[in-house]
């Protein structure tokens, strides 16, 4: 009778320290391990027609030609985040990211919360960090995330901006990278830009 009554007892783990405490934790570790392997690809991979191919390459060299020639006309600088946004918007124009509202606002708000970061606390070794994480939560607040907006927000702090910097260059280029790829893009049968305005 006895054998049997320790049985029991092992078999009923209320009677026990809760043992699966430790399997449990390392459960979510190993889930949480898992993740980072990724999953199987599920459509392949699709290059682009030779005309979009084209397209994208000369969309993003009148863009970034525009745009440095105004700037040397009219002494408003050329932020290298412009370079990342042509990518985007000439080859992934129907990326959301890649959409007027994401380039023009993304930018812009990114710029806004550099000058901001800077008037509160200047340059200093931490100040880069909170100027663009202060944008991406800006962009993900008002769903206009684009990723080109945190080198943005990154230069802007780094270099200690001025308020005008909103307005030019990061206002007038992302404009002027948009009304290009207006034009650009639907010169392919294959695009459509934008997907949407708003």
């Amino acid at each position: 009778m006895q054998a049997v009554t320790e049985t029991e007892e092992v078999r009923n783990p209320s009677n026990l320290e809760n043992p699966n405490d430790g399997l449990k934790e390392s459960s979510l570790l190993f889930k949480y391990i898992t993740k980072m392997k990724g999953a199987r690809r599920t459509t392949p991979l699709v290059a682009p027609v030779p005309l979009d191919v084209l397209l994208s390459i000369g969309g993003t060299l009148l863009g970034i030609t525009v745009i440095v020639l105004l700037s040397n006309k009219f002494d408003i600088g050329v932020v290298a985040s412009f370079g990342a946004s042509a990518v985007l918007v000439f080859g992934a124009p129907d990326a959301p990211m890649a959409q007027p509202r994401n380039v023009i606002l993304g930018h812009t708000l990114s710029a806004a919360a550099a000058v901001i970061t800077v008037m509160m606390f200047g340059l200093t070794w931490w100040s880069p960090a909170v100027g663009t994480a202060l944008a991406l939560l800006i962009m993900l607040l008002t769903k206009t995330t684009h990723p080109p907006g945190g080198a943005t927000a990154l230069f802007g702090v780094m270099t200690q901006v001025q308020p005008g910097y909103i307005l030019t260059p990061m206002l007038a280029g992302t404009v002027i990278l948009v009304i290009i790829g207006l034009l650009i893009n639907n010169l392919s049968p294959n695009r459509r830009y934008p997907r949407y305005w708003l």
